[in-house]
């Protein structure tokens, strides 16, 4: 009876284990500054980023669908539209369901809200980057951690920025990474941080208030006080319409961890 109560608990030891889910992997992003896009005569021209984790590609549709296998309250037919509106997993077959494509599961996760990928990364013991440390890491090039010094990245940011994103994503981790290692900032998908409006929004603006407030998304800039850098004026852009329930066919996310 004592061998069986032992096999018991380990069997039940080893099913906890599979259940929590794996870490996404992640590379070390080292402290520095981020330049804002967009600031007041009053807020300084620096933000200091510490050094953090930042997963080196989206979070793909296999790695959701065991999220929503897990938290049933964030499948499809579950979710409350508070939290999502009606465009949540349009893209897949069903609740459980990718589709028949083979790549389906590689190819990153859209049309999930803020909401959505705030949990899911709360799910994976991470964090949505914020917004400085979205556009630190973006800032990177594929040689040395300032792009603006990188000819062959200027040239790959502008071609990537100037083309629309077709109606069937490729794979996450197909481009070229930066200098750390990191996949997929540009060129594949928008990504939402933790705070994905703070550029656009000042105390007199419309709509200041409620739940969105303090809720903001970004992108990838390598010389965020350029006023010519084009891509990055589409990023904020962009981002300046979104509303944490929102679902856009290109727009996933990543996770982060302090460190």
């Amino acid at each position: 009876m004592r061998l069986l109560s032992t096999i018991a608990t380990l069997l039940g030891a080893i099913a906890t284990l599979q259940a929590e889910p794996a870490r996404p992997a992640s590379a070390r992003i080292p402290d520095g500054c981020y330049r804002p896009l967009f600031r007041s005569e009053s807020e300084a021209r620096q933000i200091p980023v510490k050094a953090f984790a930042l997963a080196v590609c989206p979070v793909t549709n296999a790695d959701y669908l065991e999220f929503v296998r897990a938290n049933p309250r964030w499948q499809r037919s579950q979710v409350k539209r508070l939290f999502a509106d009606e465009g949540y997993l349009q893209h897949w077959a069903g609740d459980l369901d990718l589709g028949p494509a083979p790549d389906a599961g590689q190819r990153p996760v859209v049309f999930v809200s803020w909401f959505a990928a705030k949990a899911y990364s709360v799910w994976v013991d991470g964090r949505l980057p914020n917004t400085a440390e979205w556009e630190y890491a973006g800032a990177a090039g594929f040689t040395t951690a300032d792009g603006s010094k990188d000819s062959e990245f200027i040239r790959a940011i502008n071609e990537w920025y100037s083309k629309p994103s077709p109606d069937r994503l490729p794979a996450v981790s197909r481009s070229k990474p930066n200098v750390y290692g990191i996949h997929d900032l540009h060129g594949l998908v928008w990504e939402w941080t933790s705070d994905f409006n703070s550029a656009m929004v000042t105390g007199d603006a419309r709509g200041d208030t409620g739940i969105e407030r303090q809720l903001f998304c970004g992108a990838g800039s390598f010389n965020a006080t350029d006023r010519a850098n084009f891509p990055a004026f589409l990023r904020f852009g962009f981002r300046s319409s979104l509303k944490a329930a929102y679902t856009v066919h290109n727009l996933g996310f990543r996770c982060a961890w302090d460190l």
